[in-house]
């Protein structure tokens, strides 16, 4: 990569890093991002889509498959703890994900194909809002527009902090986890706290039922694991017994329908816990997350391009626990989600001192361009 091109995305990464906005608040940020494709030509600009997401469309002159590369556009709702002079400027938000080097990656796969053009078909670079969140895939994919880009592959990548920088992390099918939030709400009935018989406080209940969520995965067959993340037992006012409780846990397995049957036995779980203490039960559902599956053909494509950049690979039999957004979109193409090791002694995703390395984004942008090259021309 020329100095002056890596100058300018490193740059433009920085400023990225300055101005986070979170999920499905992307507006500044989509700006940013079509500011910068200005003066790069693509065929075809589409704007708005599924909230703030952007598509730059760059088409061959003959007829060939379609290829989507997706960046995410959000940053978290963590308070920034670097000693940088490009630190979060907005309090209390950041990208401590590396969402910020995802974008200025294919930013710079931007920049090749506008001097590179493909001889056939279509390369489609997507800027995806709320991607923590969960919401932003779907909301992408169900949006009108999406009909005019549907690739028949998908291509992302995520840095990975444990893992040798630089490195290249693949895996054939699942490469990581499905993943729902779940709100257990149970009632009693409040009284006064000298006369607690007098109620129906769903304190039992909902200590068994944290306990219980968490020890349930041991009776599946696949990997599934259940945290509880959070817990609220009435109001703090000593003269009251609580009359409600809510039990928050993420749940997660491998595979959806693992996912999904883990949900059904975890509400079997806590109906019966409820009927136990004479209690009503709810649930509801947030930041739903499919699982990410690598199809052979595109997992192919991936691989025989780490090759011929001769970047050092390291193959993963278990797939991730964690869950990315781009899951969505193994259910409607041929995905690839591929990691870039970020270094061994970065800090991990999320946490508030963690920034993304500039060095990755020449190996990011050298990958995704070899795989156009092979589909495109």
């Amino acid at each position: 990569m020329e100095k002056d091109t890596l100058k300018s995305l490193i740059e433009f990464r920085k400023t990225l890093h300055q101005f986070p906005e979170i999920s499905g608040d992307e507006k500044e940020t989509a700006k940013r991002v079509l500011n910068f494709f200005g003066d790069l030509n693509p065929t075809k600009v589409i704007q708005k889509l599924g909230g703030h997401g952007l598509a730059f469309v760059f088409e061959g002159k003959e007829d060939g498959p379609v290829s989507l590369y997706r960046c995410e556009l959000d940053g978290l709702p963590i308070k920034e703890e670097n000693n940088i002079k490009h630190i979060s400027k907005v309090p209390g938000k950041s990208h401590v994900c590396g969402h910020d080097g995802h974008m200025a990656i294919i930013s710079g796969l931007g920049i090749h194909l506008s001097k590179n053009p493909p001889l056939k078909g279509k390369v489609v670079l997507l800027f995806q809002p709320a991607e923590e969140t969960g919401a932003g895939a779907e909301a992408v994919i169900k949006d009108p527009k999406f009909k005019a880009i549907k690739p028949d592959f998908a291509f992302a990548l995520h840095n990975l902090p444990t893992f040798e920088s630089k490195q290249i992390i693949l895996k054939k099918g699942a490469f990581a986890a499905a993943s729902v939030g779940m709100t257990i709400h149970l009632k009693g009935r409040n009284s006064h706290s000298a006369h607690p018989e007098a109620g129906n406080s769903p304190a039992e209940a909902m200590a068994k039922t944290i306990v219980a969520l968490e020890r349930l995965p041991d009776a599946m067959k696949k990997f599934s694991l259940v945290t509880v993340i959070h817990a609220q037992l009435g109001e703090i006012a000593f003269g009251t017994t609580p009359g409600e409780a809510s039990v928050r846990a993420t749940l997660r397995a491998h595979e959806n329908e693992t996912r999904d049957l883990l949900v059904s036995y975890a509400e079997k779980l806590v109906i019966k816990i409820a009927k136990e203490y004479g209690l009503e039960v709810s649930f509801e559902y947030v930041e739903s997350f499919a699982a990410t599956h690598n199809d052979e053909d595109a997992w192919n494509l991936g691989n025989e391009a780490a090759k011929k950049l001769k970047l050092r690979t390291k193959h993963i039999r278990i797939p991730f626990r964690w869950s990315e957004d781009f899951g969505l979109f193994s259910s409607h193409t041929k995905t690839l989600l591929f990691g870039l090791g970020s270094g061994k002694k970065q800090p991990q995703l999320h946490e508030p001192n963690f920034d993304f390395p500039d060095e990755l984004i020449p190996v990011g942008v050298d990958m995704f361009k070899e795989i156009t090259k092979e589909l495109h021309g």
